[in-house]
């Protein structure tokens, strides 16, 4: 009876091992602190003149990317690999709502993260159309390249192209 019981716990803690440890790691990242971290490569799949794919990592929420409409993506590439926390998008052209209101805005993106390994996560992030930041909470290990593709948008039509202000990265400090 007791090697039954033993081996019981020892196939449940077994079983149970990944959603402990995952559980671990989400309180680890809730009560540690945050550090940003930079890509080393930026690229697009389309861009408009004026406006390239290293102006969303430039810290300068009043430059952009722009590109012609849904469809287009951005890619980061990042030195080494690092645990992605939170991930912020300042969407649209600027902070300044008049700004924010001239070009057209992403309500939703498809996000491909690649770690180490070569594991592949998914995730879709639908953002609210108003100026500021907005966080995408992550947490995944081994982050090495972040694709971030259009869905839907909003506001395109006559001159106007797609505007992503910044896209910032956070790691555990």
């Amino acid at each position: 009876m007791t090697l039954a019981v033993v081996l019981a716990l020892c196939v449940g803690g077994f079983f149970l091992l990944p959603a402990g440890r995952a559980l671990f790691e989400d309180t680890r990242d809730k009560l540690s602190g945050v550090k940003a971290v930079t890509p080393v490569a930026v690229h697009a799949s389309a861009e408009v003149p004026g406006h390239p794919a290293k102006n969303t990592t430039d810290g300068l929420n009043n430059r952009y990317w722009g590109t012609p409409g849904p469809g287009a993506s951005i890619t980061y590439t990042f030195g080494k690999p690092f645990r992605m926390v939170d991930l912020i998008i300042t969407n649209g052209a600027s902070l300044a709502p008049e700004d924010y209101a001239r070009e057209a805005r992403a309500l939703r993106m498809d996000m491909e993260v690649t770690s180490a390994d070569g594991t592949v996560h998914r995730k879709e992030i639908d953002l609210s159309d108003k100026p500021g930041t907005q966080t995408v909470v992550t947490g995944i290990d081994d982050v090495v390249k972040v694709r971030l593709k259009l869905g839907s948008v909003t506001g395109l039509t006559g001159q106007r192209h797609v505007a992503v202000a910044e896209v910032e990265f956070f790691q555990r400090s």
